[in-house]
């Protein structure tokens, strides 16, 4: 009875415990509210590009350094892309392997001539046989294409290039402080890197790289069709160097020139408008110029640079309009200006060129296919 007491007076004090226990609040867990929650994905997307911009700089800067004499953060066309008057920038191609002959010879010769007012772009393409005379960078005369080769000469391709380009600035009159040389390779890994490039062929043409078959009518080297072409690396640097074709008027140094540009606007279309659907292409092509492109301008400038690669109007410096041909004392073929008073008399071009950069442009090329011919 004792102990049946006791554990009743034990179970009473626990109750009178429990009630005088105050009552047990169950929290609910609160969840993040929602500005929180955004403020981390922003943190987080602001981490996620300041990593990531970080690592594309350092891709940018390790290309500007294989390429560019200038420092990766400058840029020399920011400025005067936003100017009153014309920014010339000089493009060459040149062969760059043993095997191809004239090994550092330019083989392409381009003025790309930028007018900021406007935001046009004219190609000026000169024929490698026009006759020099009178430029101290070439004391023996000789066709422009010899610049390149003497100045490589001299102190490689920096010197090369710029030699061209003092040459260039005094018998066209435009002032020419910049320029940028390729390689045939670096040509063809460039349209192998975006997967090759679509263009417009306007007639179909057979050729060949042997003059003694040009002469026999011996289409060996192949042919491309008329219409809607895409080609590869290889294909497209056929396309773009050849001079011995079946058809007479694409035989020429503007023939050439003019497939060289359809090549260059089908590249800039594979770039895009920019953004991040550029990005992939244009760091393909990066890696593709790395080792053979050299220039002045920096990465910044060959980006601001891109988009005038196709061109609103051309301007060729064409026969029996202000050039005329001639032979020099080897018998060589040559093209000089009309209209001089000596052999180192250039001012009728300048004026020849002035008047034509003065016109008007109807019509942007960016509204119509890189396709004309």
């Amino acid at each position: 009875m004792q102990a049946a007491a006791l554990r009743e007076a034990a179970q009473g004090e626990r109750e009178t415990e429990r009630l005088d226990r105050p009552p047990r609040v169950v929290r609910e867990r609160r969840r993040p509210p929602l500005k929180r929650i955004a403020q981390l994905i922003v943190l987080g997307t602001l981490a996620l590009l300041i990593v990531g911009a970080v690592l594309l700089w350092g891709r940018v800067s390790a290309f500007n350094e294989k390429v560019s004499t200038a420092s990766a953060a400058s840029s020399a066309l920011f400025g005067p892309l936003n100017g009153k008057d014309r920014v010339n920038v000089l493009m060459i191609g040149y062969a760059g392997e043993e095997k191809h002959g004239g090994t550092y010879l330019a083989d392409s010769i381009n003025i790309l001539s930028i007018d900021p007012a406007t935001g046009t772009t004219t190609m000026v393409p000169i024929p490698r046989d026009f006759w020099v005379e009178g430029a101290p960078e070439m004391p023996n005369n000789g066709k422009i294409n010899e610049a390149f080769a003497l100045g490589w000469a001299k102190g490689g391709i920096e010197e090369a290039s710029a030699a061209m380009a003092r040459v260039l600035t005094r018998v066209t009159g435009l002032q020419i402080e910049h320029w940028m040389a390729i390689d045939f390779a670096g040509f063809r890994e460039m349209v192998d890197a975006v997967g090759g490039v679509t263009i417009v062929n306007p007639r179909a043409f057979g050729y060949t790289w042997n003059e003694t078959d040009f002469h026999a009518g011996r289409w060996n080297g192949g042919e491309f069709k008329e219409g809607t072409l895409h080609l590869n690396g290889t294909q497209a640097l056929d396309y773009a160097r050849s001079r011995y074709t079946s058809v007479p008027a694409e035989s020429s140094d503007f023939a050439r020139s003019v497939r060289q540009q359809r090549i260059l606007g089908a590249l800039k279309g594979k770039l895009g408008a920019g953004g991040l659907g550029s990005l992939g292409p244009g760091l393909s092509l990066m890696d593709a110029m790395a080792g053979r492109l050299k220039t002045d301008l920096s990465a910044v400038d060959l980006f601001l640079l891109s988009s005038h690669l196709n061109p609103d109007r051309r301007i060729e410096l064409q026969e029996d309009v202000i050039l005329q041909a001639g032979r020099n004392s080897a018998g060589q073929y040559i093209l000089v200006v009309i209209g001089r008073s000596s052999a180192t008399d250039y001012r009728p071009l300048h004026t020849w060129l002035a008047e034509r950069l003065a016109e008007p442009i109807a019509t942007p090329a960016s509204s119509t296919p890189a396709s004309g011919g």
